[in-house]
């Protein structure tokens, strides 16, 4: 019984521990939750869409989805092409916003509606081939080869990992907003998004 606890245990910090190391890095929909966890508008709905979206991508990936969209040109074309476009689009705001006088305080900045949120939140997730990579394939992949009985523990694990990043990226944005109440701290975020949405487009169009 304690082993068997032992290995259900192992399966889930393993989970959060894969999962982390692909959710927790400087990507669209960080940078965008960032954004909305500065102006504290919208920012839950926000993680919450994320969170869920990965849950149901990881999900599937571990019941054998991920091997279907690998071997899926036509999907992976549309998104590759669809993503791209829509990462420099939005690159370029945030280039613009960069170097607008009067964009530069956290108020005029971001979305204003939350439909606006949500759609926004949809299209950056939905639209970035390298989330199903690393959600659908890659975590799946792992998820799907763990021990008769672990895989759950595992996807359980990786989908955990999910909800405390965004959750905490979201709500720990409130400590780093005394620095932004300063414009060239927005000025260099928006510099940086930019760069980061544009590194992306170029790297799923190269690919």
């Amino acid at each position: 019984m304690s082993f068997l606890l032992s290995a259900q245990l192992i399966a889930l910090f393993k989970g959060m521990g894969t999962g982390a190391g692909l959710i927790i890095a400087i990507g669209a929909q960080n940078a965008f939750v960032l954004t909305q966890g500065l102006r504290r508008q919208y920012h839950w709905p926000i993680a919450g869409i994320c969170s869920l979206f990965d849950a149901i991508c990881i999900t599937l990936g571990a019941a054998g989805m991920g091997v279907l969209v690998s071997q899926s040109p036509v999907l992976l074309e549309i998104t590759k092409w669809g993503g791209a476009l829509f990462l420099g689009w939005y690159g370029l705001n945030a280039f613009r916003s960069a170097f607008e006088d009067n964009s530069l305080k956290g108020e005029n900045r971001g979305v204003s509606s939350l439909k606006q949120a949500v759609i926004t939140t949809l299209a950056i997730t939905a639209l970035n081939p390298h989330v199903y990579l690393d959600t659908v394939v890659l975590l799946g992949s792992i998820g799907s080869q763990q021990a008769e009985g672990l895989q759950i523990w595992f996807t359980v694990g990786a989908v955990c990992a999910s909800f405390i990043w965004f959750f905490s990226l979201s709500f720990g944005a409130r400590w780093l907003a005394p620095l932004f109440a300063k414009p060239i701290a927005w000025r260099i975020l928006d510099l940086t998004i930019a760069l980061v949405m544009w590194s992306i487009a170029l790297s799923l169009v190269l690919n």
